[in-house]
């Protein structure tokens, strides 16, 4: 399948992985390039430039399609060291960096002197056009839909993807509800150029997440995520468990007084003992509402093969046989 996203980073398929704290280490980043997709290495989960040096090059020895590397801008009692990171995304031969979070702008001259492509994550229009505007290559479109920080807006994707379409110039990618071919075709059909999948590349072998997680997934439905944070207008969709339910209770109870210092047990250093530990339950970690549609846990190519096989299917058979009607 060619689309312009295919043709903008040199990849096979119109599938971008996302950049997933703790989770989108070289192993998944370089499963999903060599199965024709776009792998992202997660850029803050390593912390230092040169354990994100060790990390890439790990990544470019188990993969030799093109991957990229996410970097995520939000506000931090001690901020990573951004001009550290981005010397080793050069200096590294990086193809594509995701950026997502604050606006990028700051570091777009050097990456577009060193030929990167920047795809921005957005959770609106405005965003969109904004990142546009500033440079970017591509953006991600983010619905409400969506695992992690959709924004405050919450528009879902079906309003979104077509809004997009009606006002960008440059391509751009679904994210957020993004779990098969059925996804893949309705995003080509609102506009977008592909799409942009996080938590349903969770739950595949590759993943390397503790076991735990991924069942959690396949077990997880629909109605299995909560919003926190909204007080703070820094909304995140996570899976509920027991530490999110304690959260959102002491959001209930201290209103408008709620401070971040007030929820830090349930949010601090929770990723490595999810992810690393497989301990669920041990407080917030992001997951989209696709959980619903996630039901076993396959090989990255396997995913890949059977989302391309779907969706030629949806377009050469359904689609093709509702019009011939």
């Amino acid at each position: 399948m060619k689309t312009r996203i295919t043709e903008l980073f040199g990849i096979e398929h119109p599938i971008i992985q996302g950049g997933m704290h703790f989770v989108g280490l070289a192993e998944l980043a370089s499963a999903v390039s060599n199965a024709g997709g776009l792998g992202i290495i997660t850029g803050l989960t390593q912390g230092t430039p040169e354990k994100l040096a060790d990390e890439i090059a790990r990544c470019r020895e188990m993969a030799d399609k093109p991957f990229g590397v996410n970097m995520t801008f939000l506000p931090a009692v001690r901020p990573p060291d951004y001009p550290g990171l981005f010397k080793v995304i050069v200096e590294s031969g990086v193809e594509v960096v995701e950026t997502a979070g604050n606006n990028p702008s700051q570091w777009l001259p050097m990456l577009k002197e060193a030929g990167i492509k920047v795809i921005h994550k957005c959770t609106s229009v405005r965003h969109a056009l904004k990142a546009q505007r500033i440079g970017c290559d591509a953006v991600s479109v983010d619905g409400f839909e969506c695992g992690g920080h959709p924004g405050e807006d919450d528009v879902p994707n079906f309003i979104l993807l077509p809004r997009a379409a009606e006002e960008l110039e440059i391509p751009f990618v679904s994210s957020g509800g993004m779990a098969d071919g059925r996804s893949l075709v309705a995003s080509l059909a609102m506009g977008a150029e592909g799409m942009n999948m996080g938590t349903r590349f969770i739950a595949t072998k590759e993943a390397p997440v503790h076991e735990n997680v991924k069942q959690a997934l396949v077990a997880a439905s629909e109605l299995d995520t909560r919003l926190i944070m909204r007080p703070l207008r820094n909304t995140e969709r996570v899976l509920t468990n027991a530490g999110v339910e304690r959260l959102l209770e002491k959001e209930r109870a201290l209103g408008s007084e709620l401070k971040f210092e007030d929820i830090i047990p349930e949010v601090a250093g929770i990723y490595p003992k999810v992810m690393q530990e497989g301990d669920v339950d041990a407080g917030a970690w992001s997951c989209g509402m696709v959980a619903g549609l996630i039901h076993d846990v396959p090989t990255v190519k396997e995913l890949v093969d059977r989302i391309m096989s779907e969706a030629d299917s949806i377009i050469t058979q359904r689609l093709a046989s509702i019009q011939a009607s």
